[in-house]
């Protein structure tokens, strides 16, 4: 996991075993901030990063231009440390760096932060960055993960979070890792460490109703109560910049796959494994698998993806938030 691999580039820096050499690069842009700002703040001392730390970025050099203050030697100090950010901008000319990277100069430390894009594995820079530095790949977490990566975080903290307060942040945050990891800071700052943190917690202090969610919307469908699930559309058509009808219908389509998943399975207790979903949660598939059944999945997939194009503005652009919502909730409970 991304995390693990985060942790083990931060402990060598920290030990002093820093790569000559670190490209981030991939879609997540949290990862790569995170490690670079750490080298950026940690290889060097304070007094030694006036005249051996540098930040470049991408659309103000060339590669030749890297190179050469990479190459540099130290003023005063063992190490110097040369960060490139949004090096992205030199996507047509970065497989350059090779030469440098296969002999690249021991007494620096050169981070290159190729955010939204991935070097071609086939091609000599990536196989060279493998043998003699840090190639680091940032992916996007998927949804299904976003509950155990702020339960990690959190844990790294000392902190403890009960599953369904884990469910509410990502449903409401979605997988912007950055703005979780603040909206995480901020709940470290005000509540007691001893304590788990709590949907009453969130809903307190990130301001996310702890009855009026997509957690609890997805709760009142496999329960099947529908006056419950019309008042929480109802809600979230009164506060559509807080609840994005893309954010929920995206999260119904995924409840439902999964459900169908859990119908197809033989073996019901590798359910949260294959399902990819916090055991705590099952019980909800279970009781939901006796109210819809396979067939009636099958048809309620289709029509949430109908509804999906509409939100869009495909066909049905006199169509009103509540009336796309109320439209899934009656083709659901059909």
């Amino acid at each position: 996991m991304a995390l693990d691999q985060v942790k083990r580039i931060i402990d060598e820096v920290a030990a002093g075993k820093a790569a000559p050499v670190y490209f981030l690069m991939g879609e997540e842009t949290y990862y790569i901030d995170a490690i670079s700002q750490y080298i950026e703040n940690n290889v060097l001392s304070e007094e030694e990063r006036g005249f051996n730390q540098m930040v470049l970025y991408g659309r103000d050099v060339t590669v030749e231009q890297v190179i050469g203050h990479a190459k540099r030697f130290p003023m005063m100090s063992e190490r110097q440390v040369i960060i490139v950010k949004e090096a992205q901008d030199l996507s047509r000319t970065i497989e350059d760096f090779v030469a440098y990277v296969e002999m690249p100069q021991p007494s620096t430390v050169l981070v290159v932060c190729f955010k939204y894009k991935k070097l071609d594995a086939r091609k000599k820079l990536s196989k060279a960055l493998k043998a003699k530095g840090v190639l680091f790949d940032s992916k996007k977490l998927y949804d299904n993960q976003l509950p155990d990566w702020i339960k990690r975080v959190l844990a790294g903290s000392g902190y403890s979070v009960t599953p369904k307060a884990a469910q509410m942040l990502s449903d409401y945050l979605g997988n912007d890792l950055s703005k979780i990891k603040k909206e995480l800071d901020k709940l470290q700052l005000i509540l007691d460490k001893h304590q788990p943190i709590t949907p009453e917690d969130v809903e307190t202090h990130i301001g996310i109703s702890k009855d009026f969610n997509n957690f609890e919307l997805q709760s009142a469908i496999a329960q099947g109560d529908r006056v419950k699930a019309f008042q929480i559309v109802a809600y979230f058509a009164n506060n559509p910049k807080h609840h994005p009808i893309v954010m929920t219908v995206a999260l119904m389509y995924s409840f439902f796959s999964k459900l169908l998943l859990y119908h197809s399975l033989s073996d019901k207790s590798s359910a949260p494994k294959i399902m990819g979903v916090n055991p705590f949660f099952i019980k909800e598939y279970q009781v939901a698998s006796r109210l819809y059944s396979m067939k009636q999945v099958t048809s309620i997939l289709g029509h949430i993806r109908t509804i999906d194009m509409k939100s869009k503005g495909v066909g049905a652009s006199q169509l009103s938030m509540v009336d796309l919502l109320h439209e899934m909730l009656l083709a659901i409970f059909r």
